[in-house]
């Protein structure tokens, strides 16, 4: 009775996948469901991961505009995790043309998915890249430190494959200054090693680097106290630290002769 149960749930969950083959189809438009308004919360979040684990969503109608439109001369596309996705572009540096395309909580596989929508397709002059500090924190399960690279290693060698300078950033650190302690979940080590590959790759893939984690550690190797609401994310302050970094290495990029 109890293996009948079992099995009758099993193809209850498994039937929607096999039964209507139209499911299993391209679609001419992008346009993932957004879920009912009373789903429970972890429900709706595990739904909308399951059709759409990447994200590409997020930017889909402003890519096809832009898509639509001229590139602007020397637009700038910044992609990254939530430090770039809370980023103020337009308060940073007023008039210039930099998109961004930076999603809280992503690693960096889900950002290399991303690079032909939110990047290639864009046709910027140059992309600035932050990316790791999730992979580090475990947030979609374990990875190696191989993979980590390998992904941004992918990202830098496809946008210049496309002709796109390419900026790559170290990681800022993190502290246990604010009541939300981060250095469990990022340890300080794994920081500084992955942004000393990050350095030597930039220089191996004739990119530019651009030492965020120097503008923003302190004395004890932590992200510097009253730049960082939650010891992992930089506040207004904090930006301010990060903006003239990035100005002076996409500068840099965009006047290096390519290689």
């Amino acid at each position: 009775m109890r293996k009948n149960l079992l099995l009758g749930v099993a193809v209850a969950l498994t039937a929607p996948f096999f039964s209507t083959p139209a499911w299993r189809q391209l679609v001419k438009e992008f346009n993932p469901a957004q879920g009912s308004c009373c789903r429970n919360p972890l429900a709706k979040y595990v739904a909308a991961a399951l059709d759409d684990w990447n994200q590409l969503s997020r930017y889909y109608a402003d890519d096809e505009r832009m898509e639509g439109e001229p590139a602007q001369p020397g637009r700038v596309v910044f992609m990254g995790d939530s430090i770039t996705d809370f980023w103020n572009l337009a308060g940073s540096f007023p008039g210039k043309p930099y998109i961004n395309r930076g999603i809280s909580g992503q690693i960096t596989s889900q950002m290399l998915v991303r690079m032909f929508p939110d990047v290639v397709d864009l046709h910027p002059a140059a992309v600035i890249i932050l990316a790791g500090t999730n992979d580090i924190a475990g947030n979609y399960g374990p990875e190696t430190a191989e993979m980590v690279k390998e992904n941004i290693a992918a990202m830098t060698e496809l946008a210049e494959r496309h002709g796109i300078r390419v900026i790559l950033c170290s990681l800022t650190p993190v502290s246990d200054y604010t009541r939300h302690k981060q250095t469990t979940h990022r340890p300080p080590a794994e920081i500084l090693e992955l942004n000393r590959w990050i350095r030597a790759y930039a220089g191996k893939a004739h990119a530019t680097f651009a030492d965020y984690y120097a503008a923003t550690v302190d004395g004890r190797g932590i992200f510097r106290k009253g730049y960082s609401n939650d010891g992992l994310h930089p506040n207004a302050q904090g930006y301010k630290l990060l903006a003239p970094v990035a100005g002076t290495a996409i500068e840099n990029a965009l006047s290096a002769p390519h290689s």
